[in-house]
Formats: structure tokens, sequence, C-alpha cells
């Protein structure tokens, strides 16, 4: 494989991650902040990375920021918001030329390294306030953005469900955050925010290529000086269910949005973790999943169906597009397929065939350094160092017993519809 754990050396305030490989012809650093999922800094969480990559008080607009990163060949440099579990984690990542595949020899790495400090520690300010206009700019992007996943009516479900499903867990939080919070946010009130989540979030940064580590701690201790925390850890809530909630709202679309949501009270890090893949493989994770096959291709009642784990929350989420008049049938044939798996009613061929598919999704997400960013960030938030190499024999080895027993942990929680009008 080549590839197992990073490297990590603990600096003071972060951890630095390096992973020395040939495999890729860029260097890759990625920067994650990470602090507990809270209603009253989500919003703020939201909206900081993006006034952060705006500008720098070196490069005082967005175009001579970008001007800049094509000086550097054409590096990429971008942000992003996720939660993970009951954290929200803000991501940095800028890509660059590896210095030993041109003809000059700029050093690159360093000017890189030197060009993420400078948006992180050096924001275009005023006092103690972001500078203004480029904060009204980002927060009305921000205002468009959270009221766009109104009108994208398939993500709208998800958020629907996991709201309903979570609503007194801090899971039930949207990472964008919420209208009403943003129009409470100032530039002064935000910048207050963002030196207290410099001193507070759990750091960490990733530093992938042919590199020399040496050289890499060297530029960070030069560049990167933040004060020592103690981040804040939660573990994962998991609430029993009393009774299942039902939640039908109407809208006015064409296609209903069935979406059902199940807890399963595992996590990354659990030594079951592994058959709960491969059981969410066999049940609606893959094109030859038993709700893509039963209720989309056999049943013709879906326009799509399929299923996805939370990986640090221990929820199993099912998505299915279907015309309103089907609600009942539709719910059927999928409370169905779960009590097939749950009686072990799947072949060999079909465990096979999702240990095959699980290995391959694996191995082309280490594809690109982005991708194994996220595949070893997930030892970060669950607390457990797990390798790549590791995954693949453990998921090989998991048994059709394992997965049965998995699938007995199951419980169903919510189903959210969102009906159509049409008759």
């Amino acid at each position: 494989m080549g590839i197992s754990l990073d490297t990590i050396k603990k600096n003071p305030g972060y951890s630095l991650h390096i992973v020395k490989t040939a495999q890729y012809k860029t260097n890759t650093l990625v920067f994650k902040m990470k602090a507990p999922l809270k209603s009253e800094t989500a919003t703020y969480r939201s909206l900081l990375p993006y006034i952060l990559q705006s500008n720098t008080a070196t490069y005082k607009t967005t175009p001579a920021l970008r001007s800049y990163l094509d000086e550097l060949y054409g590096a990429s440099f971008y942000v992003d918001v996720a939660k993970k579990g009951e954290y929200q984690v803000i991501s940095f990542i800028f890509e660059i030329a590896n210095e030993k595949f041109l003809h000059d020899s700029e050093p690159l790495l360093e000017k890189g390294i030197a060009f993420l400090a400078e948006v992180l520690f050096n924001p275009k300010k005023d006092g103690e306030s972001f500078d203004v206009g480029t904060f009204n700019n980002e927060k009305r992007s921000l205002q468009q953005r959270i009221q766009s996943i109104y009108d994208d009516k398939m993500r709208y479900a998800t958020t629907r469900l996991v709201e309903v499903m979570c609503e007194e867990e801090p899971y039930g939080i949207d990472a964008l955050g919420d209208i009403e919070s943003l129009d409470n946010i100032t530039a002064e009130s935000l910048y207050s925010y963002y030196k207290q989540a410099l001193a507070k979030d759990e750091m960490d940064v990733y530093v992938i290529g042919d590199i020399n580590e040496i050289e890499v701690q060297k530029l960070f201790n030069q560049h990167f000086k933040l004060p020592n925390r103690e981040p804040a850890r939660m573990k994962s809530v998991q609430k029993k269910v009393n009774e299942v909630k039902e939640k039908i709202e109407e809208m006015d679309v064409k296609q209903g949005k069935l979406n059902i949501g199940y807890r399963t009270y595992i996590v990354y890090g659990d030594p079951d973790y592994y058959a709960l893949q491969v059981f969410n493989g066999i049940f609606g994770g893959f094109s030859h999943s038993k709700l893509f096959i039963n209720v989309r291709e056999k049943a013709s009642l879906a326009y799509y169906a399929a299923s996805r784990l939370e990986s640090h929350k221990g929820l199993l989420m099912v998505m299915s597009g279907i015309e309103s008049a089907n609600y009942n049938q539709a719910v059927d044939i999928i409370h169905e397929q779960m009590k097939e798996m749950k009686q072990g009613n799947f072949s060999d061929e079909e465990l096979s065939q999702t240990k095959a598919v699980i290995k391959n999704q694996l191995l082309e997400t280490v594809d690109s350094a982005r991708g194994l960013v996220e595949i070893l960030y997930h030892n970060v938030v669950s607390g457990y160092a797990v390798s790549l190499e590791e995954w693949l024999k453990k998921t090989e080895a998991i048994t059709k017993e394992e997965i049965v027993a998995v699938a007995q942990k199951v419980e169903l929680d919510t189903i959210y519809f969102m009906k159509g009008t049409e008759v």
C-alpha cells in the first residue's frame, strides 16, 4: 500500500502530520480547526474561513491574493466547513507544485507554508475588527448559501431529517449556521471569535508530498506560532430510541423526498465499525444494494434510493425520491430490506462484491492527497489510530455472522417525508 499512518509532531498549539510520499506530483497542506458543535458559535465558524480566504493584510483584495497564487505556478486554495459527529471542523486546503519537478529551484513549499500562515494569522482588519467591506460581502454570500439549502430539496430533506432526529443533540445543528444568528454577527464580534478560536480550537496541519520532514518541521516552527491549549473533547451523544418519530411536511415539489434515520450505536474506532460499513454497502450504500435493486429497480417506486453512514455519530440515513402516492408502499419495502439484513438474507456474492467496492472506494479516496487527509483525520476526530492497511484487512475479514450481529443493533428512529403537492 505504501501509506499507513502519518508521522505526528506535537508542536505548541497544534499537531503537525507529515506524510512523505512520492505518490503525488504536488505538495498539499491542509489546516484543520476543530471545536464542539454549538448553536451559539456554528454560524461564526461557518463565516470565518470565507473572510480569511478573501484577503489578508499583505494581499488586500481577493484579486491580489488570487494573483499571488497564480505566481506560485497556479497553486489552488479553498476552504470548507463541515461537521464530524458532534464537532464542527474548518478546513483550509492549499495545493502547490513540488519544486522538484520544476526547472526553477524556487522554494515553493516554503512560500506555501508562509502563505497559509499569512491567511490564518494576518487578516485584513481595522483595529479589533475585520475589514467591514470584506465582512459584508462574505456575510451576504453565506446568507445565500444557507438559503440555497431550501432550494435544493434533496439536500433540504436530509437537513430536516437530521434536525428532527437529533433535535436536542449538537448533531442537529447545521454546520452552515442559520440566518437569525448571521444577522446578529458584526465584523467586531467575528474578529473577537476568531481570536478565541485560534486560542482554543484543536489544530491539525497535514503536509503531504515528496518532502523533507526536517525541513517541514523547521518551516512550521518559523511560521506557525500558537499558544498551547487543552482542546475540548466530546463523546458522541447516543440517544436510545423510545418511540419512532414521523414527520410529514407538504411542499411545492413534484417529487416527494422520503428520508429515514436509524441509530446504529456504532462509531469510527469501535470494533464492529468495519462490519457496519459492509452492512451499509449491502443494505443501501452501492448500486448493487438491496435498496437500489428492490425499491428503485424491481418496484419502480423511487427515482433514487440509497443509504449512508455518519461515521462519528452512529447514524444510518436512507434517502429516496418517490411519488407522494407511493409513500406507504415505499416505507414498507425499505423496512422489508432492513428486516432481510437482520435475518441474514443476503448472499456470499453480495458480501464479496460489497467488500470489493469498499476496498476500491478507499483506494480511490487516497489517490488524491486531500482524500488521504480525510481518511487520516478520522483518527483525530475519533481518538483512535487506524491505518489504511488495517482498515482494508479488517474489512476483508468480516463474516456474515458479524454483519447480522451489527444489524441487530440498528434501530429505526425517524421517518421524514417531504410530500409533494401533486394529486
